[in-house]
Formats: structure tokens, sequence, C-alpha cells
């Protein structure tokens, strides 16, 4: 298999979220997604130094931020907020972002977690960071059979 980006590191998908950030990565071929982490939110600045950190222990060469999207492709007040966090991610890491649909990624991670007869409190624990999982795959499969990678999901917001 080859390597889908051109450019040396890993890919890291985020399954955003108000509470608590679930993150995958991509290994260096940026073939194979594995779960990584889930970190609860304190606050700015701890969150500036955890992804500034994230980026140089793991050579994080691009962001895949999830898009919470609508059944039929329009954005959600949850995209508007996944979208800013996205851009502040780029500012205070200087790596880009794309955003990629993660619609069910969360059903489908839960329904493993839920298969592999876990406790709820162990699949709290492991739900973002599965479905950042999930998610970045799906992106991964994406760039290697071709497609563009990040999604074009149209921008309408339901009021």
């Amino acid at each position: 298999m080859y390597a889908v980006n051109q450019q040396s590191g890993r890919i890291a998908g985020i399954d955003f979220g108000t509470v608590r950030i679930g993150i995958a990565t991509a290994d260096l071929a940026q073939t194979i997604a594995s779960p990584y982490e889930n970190f609860d939110r304190h606050g700015e600045e701890a969150e500036r130094k955890r992804f500034q950190k994230l980026v140089a222990d793991e050579r994080i060469v691009r962001f895949v931020v999830g898009l919470p999207v609508h059944l039929d492709g329009r954005e959600s007040q949850k995209s508007t907020e996944a979208r800013r966090f996205g851009e502040w991610l780029a500012k205070v890491t200087g790596v880009p972002v794309v955003y990629f649909d993660e619609r069910f990624t969360s059903s489908e991670a839960l329904q493993h977690l839920s298969a592999a007869h876990l406790t709820k409190k162990k699949r709290k624990a492991r739900l973002d960071k599965l479905a950042a999982q999930i998610m970045l795959t799906a992106y991964l499969e994406s760039l290697a059979a071709g497609g563009e990678g990040p999604t074009d999901a149209p921008r309408g917001l339901d009021d």
C-alpha cells in the first residue's frame, strides 16, 4: 500500500466535543488509523499545550476534524463549533486542518464497544477516541481511493 500524503508525518483525526475530545492517529505510511487518546477539556491554554505537544511528539502534518452534519448533509450548530475549533487548532499548531463528515461514527463506535461487553464506564472511556479512529479510517480510505478527502458539505445551518 502507498502513502496517501507525500508529506512525511502522521495525520490526526479529531472527534470534537464540548466536554471531551477524542484523538486518533494514522501510522507514518498514513494507511492505518489507531485510537490515540481522549481528553477532557479544561480550557484553551491547556488544550493549546496538549495539541502543540501532540504535533511535536507524533509528527502531525495534518488534522482531520470530524464535521457533524445532518442526514441530508446540511451543517448544524455543532458543525459551526467544530469549524471554529479547527480554525483555532490550525492557528495554535501551524498544522493544516481539513474537515470530514463524521455522521454515524459515534453510533458505530458505541456498537463496537457494546459488542465487546464492556461496562458503561469503560465504553465511555473509549468512545470518543474510537469514533475519531472510525472517522480517520474513512478519511484515509477516501484519499487512497482517489477522493479529495475533506468534506464539501453544504454550510446551511439549522436554526
